[in-house]
């Protein structure tokens, strides 16, 4: 004869509130990794200045600037993508993931803006990341009209290439603008308006 054996209520109670809070600590994990970020104060921790805007764009001065890491792999097309091949350019990386609302939401912005400026000499770049396979990446692309590459990135270590103390993408959506000379000169970490975009890229164009 088998025992139905009872669980003491008040422990009952106590296993419903763990795991109540480790479903509020994984919430929150996932929305500090796709949500604004931080945006950063007058200086990083590893002592790098520059200057945090009240629109959360921060912007370092043209002579203090850290050069921009390596960044170059396969594309979700299937292509290959190289900074290096785009120097003399003023290039703005992306960072999303098809899984993440505020990369829906500022899509349209960065198409639009990619769109007006290609011809003064801006090259757009996303990079995809924490995408387990290429499908809903490839979609996300194919429903907001991405024509701009964009590295396949599932591990998150083009992210990890930005030197420390610079003006790296550490949320996602990140995005950064890389200046004519290949060094890191604006970032945003949130998703970015259309306004905030041309912000970030009219004054590195205009600089001789």
């Amino acid at each position: 004869m088998s025992v139905a054996l009872r669980v003491p209520r008040a422990r009952r109670v106590l296993v419903r509130r763990l795991s109540l809070t480790t479903s509020a600590a994984v919430a929150a994990l996932l929305l500090t990794a796709c949500g604004a970020g931080d945006a950063g104060s007058a200086q990083s921790g590893s002592g790098a200045n520059y200057v945090a805007g009240k629109d959360g764009v921060s912007k370092v001065a043209k002579g203090e600037r850290k050069d921009a890491p390596e960044i170059k792999g396969e594309t979700l097309d299937g292509g290959t993508f190289d900074l290096a091949d785009h120097k003399g350019k003023v290039v703005v990386v992306n960072v999303w993931g098809s899984w993440c609302a505020p990369c829906r939401a500022e899509a349209p912005n960065l198409v639009k803006v990619a769109a007006d400026t290609a011809d003064q000499g801006v090259q757009f770049v996303g990079i995809n990341t924490r995408d387990p396979n290429k499908g809903p990446a490839v979609a996300f692309e194919k429903d907001y009209e991405v024509a701009y590459p964009s590295l396949y990135d599932p591990q998150g270590k083009q992210i990890l290439r930005f030197p420390r103390g610079s003006l790296s993408p550490q949320a996602i959506p990140s995005t950064v603008v890389i200046d004519r000379d290949g060094k890191i000169a604006a970032r945003t970490l949130q998703a970015v308006s259309e306004k905030q975009l041309r912000a970030m890229i009219d004054p590195i164009l205009a600089e001789k």
